[in-house]
C-alpha cells in the first residue's frame, strides 16, 4: 500500500546572515522590496530585518541590470511588494549564493502523514513529497511520523527494515520513497 507524506512550509524561513549592528545571525524577510533606477539600469533588493535589533539589510535580487532585460511581470511584482514573490526569491539558490546567505527552516515546516493508519501495516511503501526545498533528515521524518526515536530508526535501517533508493542518513530536500517493514 502506497502512503503519501508531505513536508509543507508553515511560514517563511529565517535567513542566516550576520548582523553588523548586534552580531545576531538570523534575519526575517520584511516582505518589502526596494527598486532603484539610474537612467536605464535597475537595482532591486528584498529587505530583511534582524531578529535581534530590527536593523534593515538588503538582499540583492539584481544590480546594475539594463531595464529591458528585466521581465515586466517581475518588475510589476517588485513594485507591488507581492508577498508570493518573497518565498520564490528566498528559495532561489543563485540568489542565496550571490548574497552569501542560507535559509534556516527550523520550526518553519510540518510533516503531514494523513493520519496514523500506516502504523498498523506490516509493510508500508511511503512516498515523501516536498512542497518546498526544505532540507530535512529522512531519519527524523520517519521517527516523528512513526513515534520512534532516531536511534531506533537508524537500527531499522541497519537491519534492512527501512529501505530506500536514496541514502537515508543525510539531508534531502526533494521527493523520495522508502519501504518500512515491521
Amino acid at each position: 500500500m502506497l502512503i503519501t507524506w508531505a513536508v509543507v512550509p508553515t511560514c517563511l524561513p529565517l535567513v542566516r546572515r550576520r548582523c553588523h549592528v548586534c552580531a545576531a545571525d538570523r534575519f526575517r524577510a520584511s516582505g518589502k522590496f526596494r527598486v532603484n533606477a539610474n537612467h536605464k539600469v535597475l537595482d532591486a533588493w528584498l529587505l530583511l530585518l534582524c531578529t535581534g535589533c530590527g536593523d534593515t539589510v538588503k538582499l540583492t535580487i539584481f544590480e546594475r541590470t539594463h531595464v529591458r532585460s528585466v521581465r515586466p511581470a517581475l518588475l510589476d511584482r517588485l513594485h507591488a511588494n507581492d508577498p508570493a514573490l518573497v518565498p520564490e526569491l528566498l528559495q532561489d539558490s543563485v540568489l542565496q549564493k550571490r548574497n552569501h546567505v542560507s535559509l534556516d527552516w527550523e520550526g518553519a515546516w510540518r510533516l503531514d502523514t494523513g493520519g496514523s493508519g500506516h502504523l498498523d501495516l506490516e509493510v508500508a511503501d511511503v512516498e515523501v513529497r516536498f512542497a518546498a526545498r526544505i532540507p530535512v533528515r529522512p531519519v527524523r521524518l520517519i521517527a516523528d511520523a512513526c513515534g520512534l526515536t532516531r536511534g531506533e530508526v537508524e537500527r531499522l535501517i541497519a537491519d534492512g527494515k527501512v529501505v530506500s533508493a536514496i541514502r537515508l542518513t543525510g539531508k534531502v530536500s526533494g521527493d523520495f520513497t522508502f519501504t518500512l517493514k515491521r
